[in-house]
């Protein structure tokens, strides 16, 4: 037995979903992971799980008919070559290409991960009201040849409903990609109170208002420490170097870059805040909490799902710098709250979010025993 995982991102299945397929893996199917980028770099670090690579001529982000295309007859191809007998995709162009061609070519068991609506739902503009009718096009003609669609939240799902891009009755609710409780454990916190997002630079992810917050806070409670850690990328929402660099000149800030393993800042902070404008269940908030930190993001579909209100951490609305910063200097007048609050998530984390139970989901709606 063979299944394909395919995204439009490779760093995703590499961070989100090797518990997935080693949970195939350990049930004796063979496993391929399917993204952009070279074999030679991506082919031995999934080999370290027993998974093998293919290079996909798969792009994230845009609108090129011609790419699209080529992306769409190589995966007919590619699917006709392997002849898996599931496929597991997620992130738009993975689905909305990977799901029809994966039917085209007789694949049994075709199934696709919704894991968040992105900029291109959420946005504003003419350009992106373009973007946004097309994609809910392909959406709607992907989904009809899907035996399952996954959602993380019911936010999203119901707006693929109020929109008929999916039949109600294939979809299932997962809390998550599922987060690893093993590898992601609870450590000490640090000396000095450190606020900690770690995301891509954008600003559809809060960024903006996690560096005003800071600047503010900075002023109030000069001892603490800010980060931020995540790469630069190409979405439409991305913050420049040349954006952040204020924040690095007057030390409001301190920021890591991209990091391989983000376990090492977890451990250095003690609170992780995430002011997401929006997400399927973020991550990065999981991770956080699985390390036994408090939370403090937004009430906007996917974050909300993630915290209970003054339980784990706190919810404050979108975009609204004010609450943040409010948010965040409760756990300064009463650092009490850090500790439990942080056990808190960890329990959380290992009850509802943790990868065995999301994987147990995804595999019962699969039909994998």
């Amino acid at each position: 037995m063979k299944l394909i995982v395919l995204a439009a991102y490779t760093k995703s299945l590499l961070n989100f979903r090797v518990p997935l397929m080693r949970a195939f893996l350990e049930r004796g199917w063979e496993v391929v992971a399917a993204g952009p980028g070279e074999e030679s770099e991506w082919g031995p670090r999934f080999a370290k799980h027993g998974v093998r690579f293919q290079s996909i001529p798969l792009s994230r982000n845009g609108l090129n008919p011609l790419a699209d295309g080529k992306t769409y007859f190589f995966l007919k191809g590619f699917f006709r070559k392997e002849q898996p007998d599931q496929l597991f995709c997620s992130q738009a162009k993975a689905v909305v290409y990977g799901v029809p061609a994966a039917r085209a070519v007789g694949v049994p068991g075709i199934h696709a991960l919704i894991s968040g609506l992105g900029s291109v739902f959420h946005g504003s503009g003419l350009k992106n009201a373009l973007v946004r009718t097309v994609l809910e096009w392909e959406y709607q003609c992907a989904l009809k040849k899907a035996d399952t669609v996954f959602f993380q939240n019911e936010d999203d799902r119901g707006t693929f409903f109020r929109k008929k891009l999916v039949d109600p009755a294939k979809t299932v609710m997962i809390h998550g990609s599922g987060v690893d409780v093993a590898k992601f454990i609870p450590t000490p916190f640090p000396e000095k109170t450190t606020f900690t997002i770690v995301t891509r630079v954008l600003r559809d992810k809060g960024v903006c208002e996690f560096l005003e917050a800071a600047r503010i806070l900075k002023s109030r409670h000069p001892e603490c420490r800010f980060v931020l850690a995540g790469p630069y990328d190409t979405n439409p929402s991305a913050l420049s170097p040349k954006d952040l660099q204020p924040y690095l000149d007057d030390h409001t800030v301190d920021y890591l870059g991209e990091l391989e393993d983000v376990r090492p800042a977890l451990a250095d902070s003690t609170v992780f805040v995430f002011p997401s404008y929006h997400e399927g269940t973020p991550m990065c908030v999981l991770e956080a909490m699985a390390c036994g930190r408090p939370v403090v993001t937004t009430d906007a579909s996917g974050c909300r799902e993630t915290v209970r209100e003054g339980e784990n951490g706190y919810l404050v609305p979108v975009k609204n710098v004010e609450s943040l910063v409010a948010a965040m200097e409760r756990f300064l007048k009463d650092p009490s709250l850090c500790q439990s609050m942080g056990a808190a998530s960890r329990k959380f984390a290992e009850t509802i979010f943790a990868s065995e139970h999301v994987n147990a989901a995804i595999m019962g709606a699969m039909g994998v025993e």
